[in-house]
């Protein structure tokens, strides 16, 4: 027989499972109805395999789930290392309000974009393998990868789970998770610092398969320094839409430091961009490609360079001065839509870009809706535990001594 206790957090978590604010909403509706028809594609993709929704094309392996999901999902994500480390180990108090959003949306993205690569894989339910390294032994470096996203994604967990005890009112069990935060900061760093560059060297022993204006011995390098502009740029979009969705709720204190962390963040993004840039220039300088920029895959490379990352730099310094949010915000969405490109351009876009377009992939319209589907997933998740955990919210009065 269950004890009081028991059946008392039953029912509070019974009663947490109720809707909170408006159901019947625009937002709602469409979006419902849009994860709805994703779910039936996947379960049809896991029931009859990936030809049933996947545009498959001979000699490209990955498509837009790694490409996006993963990949620049992955990159998105990286703002809650680059956070945590800012704020606990180089003590800049001043971004500590956005820590939990941002660790937590952190913790969804691996969840949901690096789970998407269940759906890549053709035998989905032997997705154990990378971890143990059947078939292709501990030294690959898809192996690495695989350790680095679990235990990343369980060091977010707990990065994150004071907020859990908070809610759950378990204050023994807080004291603990909150003593294990710094070590899971540090921890984390580490092995966010590995794995983004392991990225770009998954994608190194592909040379004679992408063009030569994306491929260097510098992918790894590359993948690390635009996944830490690309993390603090999911951030400003996340906290700006977050103040808009979660307005009733969000106390006055963070509303006035919002501007002010926004505007640091924007000269943050801004620096480690010029880095990027800096480092894309001596690249391009000594592979000596300048005669490839004026054929068509060039024109799409000075698109991803020039109007999606040099652009988005500018508007980060000129909204940083000016004080601009909206400017900045724009820099944010410009910086992110060109880390997908770049993402999806090792991936599919500049592979083997020498063949037909009859014959390259093209994502098909259940594959782009199941990217899409993992996204919206990811969004109603984070409203779901934003509404019910102290996240944006003041922490229960037992806790917030130690704030």
């Amino acid at each position: 027989m269950a004890t009081v206790e028991e059946r008392s957090l039953f029912q509070f978590l019974l009663s947490e499972l109720k809707p909170k604010g408006k159901i019947i909403t625009p937002f709602n509706i469409i979006s419902g109805l849009f994860i709805l028809v994703g779910i039936f594609f996947i379960i049809k993709r896991l029931i009859y395999g990936l030809p049933a929704v996947v545009h498959e094309a001979p000699g490209f392996p990955w498509g837009i789930w790694i490409g996006f999901n993963v990949m620049a999902g992955v990159a998105f994500a990286a703002g809650a290392y680059t956070l945590t480390f800012v704020v606990y180990i180089l003590k800049y108090e001043k971004y500590h309000p956005i820590i939990r959003p941002t660790v937590l949306n952190g913790f969804l993205a691996y969840v949901f974009y690096a789970g998407a690569i269940v759906l890549d894989c053709g035998r989905w339910w032997q997705i154990y393998n990378p971890l143990i390294g059947n078939k292709f032994g501990v030294n690959a470096v898809l192996f690495l990868i695989a350790w680095h996203f679990f235990l990343y994604m369980l060091t977010e967990l707990v990065e994150f789970s004071p907020a859990i005890a908070e809610w759950l009112g378990a204050k023994r069990l807080w004291k603990v998770l909150k003593g294990m935060t710094i070590g899971a900061v540090i921890f984390g760093i580490t092995l966010s610092t590995l794995h983004q560059s392991a990225l770009g060297a998954l994608v190194l022993e592909a040379e004679p398969n992408i063009h030569p204006l994306w491929w260097s011995e510098w992918i790894a390098v590359l993948y690390f320094v635009s996944g830490i502009y690309a993390g603090i740029s999911m951030v400003i979009v996340e906290g700006w839409i977050s103040m808009r969705a979660f307005s009733d709720i969000i106390p006055e204190k963070f509303k006035r430091e919002y501007p002010d962390i926004v505007i640091g963040l924007a000269k943050f993004a801004s620096g480690v961009m010029f880095a990027y840039l800096f480092m894309k220039l001596l690249v391009l300088i000594h592979s000596q490609r300048w005669d490839l920029l004026l054929t068509p895959m060039g024109y799409l490379y000075l698109l991803e360079v020039v109007g999606l990352t040099l652009v988005p730099f500018v508007l980060f310094l000129i909204g940083a001065k000016s004080r601009s949010l909206g400017i900045i915000r724009v820099a944010a969405i410009l910086a992110m839509a060109g880390i997908v490109l770049n993402r999806c351009a090792y991936v599919f876009i500049a592979y083997k870009w020498w063949v037909p377009l009859s014959k390259r992939y093209i994502p098909s319209i259940p594959e782009i809706w199941i990217a899409l589907t993992i996204v919206l997933v990811h969004i109603w998740a984070f409203r779901w535990i934003v509404r019910r955990m102290p996240v944006y919210t003041e922490p229960p009065e037992w806790a917030r001594e130690d704030h």
